[in-house]
């Protein structure tokens, strides 16, 4: 199974120009795998007919909901800009809750957890997300007031001293664009700078959830890894999103490493320079682990060699025979010990089967989300951006 989802996955980056290049078991499956593309759009095309059509109801939340999607799978920063907004709205006393379906091992959701956790953010995890949010509201309460919310929202940012409101103030839905189901008030489209359209197939024959033109449901799009493309290649990205249309704010975000820690010891605090002319085995499971890569690249290893795996893949025995096969490899090239890098997501996935690795160097990288001041959008645009959206919305809500 793994095998497979590396085929479909290679085939899903692979440029229609460049499909001679893939090996024949490969190019065997584009026949099938355009197939279910067709049956996907049909599908993807009547799901939303019948949610905007009115025939399958939406449900209103009580609160404000901030959606934050993408259109294509993996490495767009859905999960860090959550918890990026989260702060924002903990540092103007606005409780968050964030929604999140849990997907294989939960780790996103533990990730959120252990960061927010110095914080008013709650966090339900479960598919059924309006479900999740009514016991969570049962449990914590919500502000039911449209006025105390603009009032907080009206001032400007800045840590709330004394006891903090505890209620749920507004919902962030995580990996909320395709989730129809409840309204959203707020739409933020993060977008892979490295790849933002894929192959500009739908899945599975590409990457892509959604057509481009969705982007026109977009309040604010954000071009992630954007310190990792060229300026020309951000400047064609903008021009797309804004021949869909022209109004829309673009921002760009990065990941700024901030430090490492043993996995042997997570209280631990290295700096990123901990890796410097060191060989470097980068082990991730996650949606687009060319990112990973190349953020562990410009801190200035001596080598970065890489075992990419399916995203929310579990570690398995078999895998770690795998990867100390591979350090054993690059200790005979190099002729020193390397060390293993990981993402805070596959730590969180499942720390104890890392901890099998024993007598080896295994850091687990940290990076937390920021606006980068590109164009003259900074974070302050961002968070002005953000609350205008979120004021209108509950204008919307008091008329009703």
């Amino acid at each position: 199974m793994e095998r497979l989802k590396h085929v479909v996955t290679q085939i899903a980056i692979t440029p229609d120009c460049r499909l001679s290049e893939l090996p024949l078991l490969h190019r065997s499956l584009l026949p099938l795998l355009s197939l279910a593309s067709s049956i996907y759009r049909f599908s993807l095309f009547l799901r939303r007919r019948l949610y905007f059509s009115g025939l399958v109801h939406q449900r209103r939340l009580p609160v404000p909901v901030i959606s934050v999607g993408n259109l294509t799978w993996g490495g767009n920063g859905k999960t860090p800009m959550v918890e990026f907004i989260a702060r924002l709205l903990d540092e103007a006393g606005i409780g968050p809750l964030i929604l999140t379906r849990g997907y294989s091992g939960g780790d996103e959701a533990k990730m959120l957890h252990r960061h927010l956790l110095q914080t008013s953010a709650r966090i339900g995890v479960g598919a059924n997300r309006i479900a999740t949010a009514a016991s969570m509201f049962e449990r914590h309460g919500y502000v039911n007031s449209c006025d105390t919310l603009s009032e907080k929202l009206s001032s400007p940012y800045k840590s709330v001293s004394g006891p903090k409101d505890e209620r749920i103030g507004v919902v962030i839905l995580d990996d909320g664009m395709q989730h129809w189901r409840v309204l959203h008030d707020v739409e933020i489209v993060m977008l892979n700078g490295l790849m933002p359209w894929g192959n500009n197939h739908l899945l599975p024959r590409g990457p892509l959830r959604e057509s481009p033109s969705a982007l026109v449901r977009a309040d604010i799009v954000v071009i992630h890894h954007a310190d990792l493309v060229p300026d020309t290649q951000l400047r064609m990205i903008e021009s797309t999103v804004h021949n869909i249309d022209a109004t829309l704010p673009v921002f760009h975000s990065r990941m700024a490493p901030s430090h490492f820690f043993e996995v042997k010891n997570p209280h631990s605090r290295l700096s990123p320079r901990t890796v410097q002319n060191m060989v470097v085995l980068c082990v991730s499971a996650i949606g687009f682990p060319n990112a990973f890569a190349q953020a562990i690249s410009k801190i200035g290893p001596l080598h970065v060699d890489r075992l990419d795996f399916s995203d929310h893949h579990l570690i398995q025995a078999d895998d770690i025979e795998m990867i100390t096969e591979r350090l054993g490899r690059l200790k005979h090239e190099f002729n020193v010990e390397a060390i293993v890098v990981v993402t805070e997501k596959d730590y969180d996935r499942d720390p104890v089967i890392l901890k099998q690795l024993c007598c080896l160097k295994v850091l687990v990288l940290c990076s937390s989300l920021q606006i980068m001041p590109l164009s003259a959008w900074t974070k302050e645009n961002f968070r002005m951006n953000l609350k205008k959206h979120l004021i209108d919305s509950l204008q919307e809500m008091n008329k009703k």
